[in-house]
């Protein structure tokens, strides 16, 4: 998968499956072992985007922040390297992802 990418992710589950894979790929981490959480990020009380961490062996954490406004995603290794980043073409509603989560 190249990191550096322009992609399209119309729907929430779209983008969780992208980051999962991405972060578990990075580690060589089975995804169907590896759990994926998520949280809103807010600034100034609004919305702007999603924390994600999935969780592997080892106590090893890698994150990505999808910034809603900024229209990419950032993936950080768990030393908190960067290691990509994706734009978006296309990506879910910000307001309607944060109600649900």
């Amino acid at each position: 998968m190249d990191m550096d990418a322009v992609v399209a992710l119309p729907t929430i589950n779209d983008l969780r499956q992208f980051v999962h894979k991405a972060l578990c790929d990075h580690d060589r981490l089975d995804p169907l072992q590896t759990p994926l959480f998520q949280g809103v990020v807010k600034r100034k009380g609004r919305p702007c985007g999603l924390f994600f961490h999935a969780r592997g062996p080892r106590h090893t954490k890698n994150y990505a922040l999808w910034t809603g406004e900024e229209h990419r995603i950032i993936f950080y290794s768990s030393s908190g390297e960067r290691f990509g980043e994706a734009s978006l073409s296309d990506e879910p509603d910000l307001l309607k992802v944060a109600e649900a989560a």
